[in-house]
């Protein structure tokens, strides 16, 4: 095996397993800790808050961390290989990470009394990030596994293969972003609402790559 061959190999497992542990964190907030937090006793939702969230937090943030380093040393091993889907998910990929580092981490670090600040703020905002995240982690992962496993747009180079579809899709994954920045919960304010409308996000941004 040669050595470029095998370091693209571990960036890539690198990649992996830092994107597991973020996602799965992220659901794990949205998922299972939000709703939990919805119906425990204040003393337990407390102590969580102070003890058990800001460890998960410390694996969230450094997993999205690890997620987008080593998937920028990943992308400039492949350069020659990318294609419109790779791209679309590295931005829905980006905008997720800096939502972590930005946005989520410094509000939750006020409601979880870190630092001082208004949890009353602090929170809701770190909630749309979150929510919004969640919603872009369906097509971002869509997109990642098109890149080399989907026939079609994925298998051409992004020069030359850049249509109207692809341009909507940049358009629409800016919106969300930008909904999420400073927008409204709407449809995603619950588990449900979120898991449908990212599948939802999926399938559109997977038909209009096909124009």
């Amino acid at each position: 095996m040669e050595i470029s061959s095998l370091i693209e190999f571990l960036f890539r497992w690198g990649h992996f397993l830092f994107g597991i542990t973020w996602i799965g964190m992220l659901y794990y907030f949205n998922f299972v800790q939000g709703e939990y937090f919805k119906e425990a006793e204040p003393s337990a939702k407390s102590d969580a808050v102070k003890k058990l969230a800001p460890r998960a937090l410390w694996w969230f943030r450094w997993g999205a961390a690890g997620t987008f380093i080593t998937g920028i040393a990943l992308f400039g091993h492949m350069l020659d290989r990318a294609n419109p889907y790779i791209y679309g998910g590295m931005l829905m990929g980006t905008f997720m990470f800096l939502n972590v580092w930005i946005i989520i981490w410094p509000a939750q670090k006020i409601v979880c009394g870190i630092v001082e600040g208004d949890a009353g703020v602090a929170g809701p905002k770190a909630l749309l990030a979150s929510r919004t995240n969640t919603l872009l982690s369906g097509p971002m992962l869509f997109f990642m596994g098109a890149s080399t496993h989907l026939g079609g747009t994925s298998a051409a180079p992004l020069a030359g293969n850049v249509g109207m579809g692809f341009i909507a899709i940049i358009a629409l994954i800016i919106a969300v972003e930008a909904n999420g920045l400073f927008g409204k919960l709407g449809p995603i304010a619950t588990v449900k609402g979120v898991i449908h409308a990212s599948l939802g996000l999926t399938a559109v941004m997977y038909v209009l790559s096909l124009i």
